[in-house]
């Protein structure tokens, strides 16, 4: 097994180019969330990358519930955010699902061998998929998804996660390759022996942002390995979204 490290837009581009699984990383917190609804029984989720098409899509969805968020918090008509502490209210229900970046990158996947959604949270269960996935011989792309239409953002959330599950991939697959992003890698995989996961999400930019409006019991909720046994996968792409179920 070959994997890769690339962030945002150029990871989604060259797995798909390369049709290798996609395992799209948003730490604080889509990705979390994602796994939360799914573990907490939701029948799937529907992400979507705008408000707009997300309202479009509920109203299409009789009985389906609206999970999302703009700035941190639920835009207006919207029954929760993007918090996995909420998760508890999509058992037995459909969810349509938007974020500022999370379901974005799920899109610009689309054409990879597979795309799923992985995080500390659900780090265990994401390797298990992986690898069931891309099989010994194929490629996997960890892609930290940053800040939509900011590249320059300091993501370093994402990037930690990304790491941790590499990091928890190579335990499972000794013999893996990596290819793309061997100094991220190495960069992160020393600061997590140092300083661990959850001090590197709560020193993250992101980090900040949630205590601005309150929302910083999220940070270590995100921040607790296997939390969540549940892996969402990309399952179809209709127009305008993605179909996320438990892999």
């Amino acid at each position: 097994m070959r994997a890769h490290v690339i962030e945002g837009a150029d990871g989604c581009a060259f797995a798909a180019g390369r049709r290798a699984v996609a395992v799209v990383v948003d730490a604080l917190r889509a990705s979390a969330t994602a796994a939360a609804l799914l573990h907490a029984g939701a029948v799937e989720i529907l992400a979507v990358p705008t408000v707009e098409g997300a309202l479009a899509a509920h109203g299409e969805r009789p009985g389906a519930l609206l999970y999302g968020e703009r700035g941190g918090l639920p835009p207006e008509g919207f029954d929760y955010g993007n918090s996995p502490a909420e998760a508890r209210h999509a058992a037995g229900r459909r969810v349509v699902f938007t974020t500022t970046t999370g379901a974005g990158r799920l899109s610009q996947c689309a054409g990879a061998g597979a795309v799923l959604m992985g995080t500390v949270v659900n780090a265990s269960a994401a390797v298990e998929a992986v690898c069931r996935l891309a099989g010994p011989d194929g490629e996997v792309v960890f892609i930290p998804a940053g800040l939509m239409d900011d590249p320059a953002f300091d993501a370093q959330e994402d990037r930690a996660a990304a790491v941790f599950l590499l990091e928890r991939l190579r335990k499972e697959c000794p013999q893996m390759e990596i290819g793309e992003g061997r100094g991220l890698h190495a960069a992160y995989a020393a600061r997590l022996a140092k300083e661990g996961v959850l001090r590197l999400f709560e020193t993250a930019p992101h980090a900040e942002k949630l205590r601005r409006i309150h929302l910083e019991s999220d940070i270590p909720r995100c921040a607790d390995p296997d939390r969540y046994p549940a892996v969402p996968l990309a399952v179809e792409f209709p127009p305008g979204g993605v179909l996320l179920q438990r892999a």
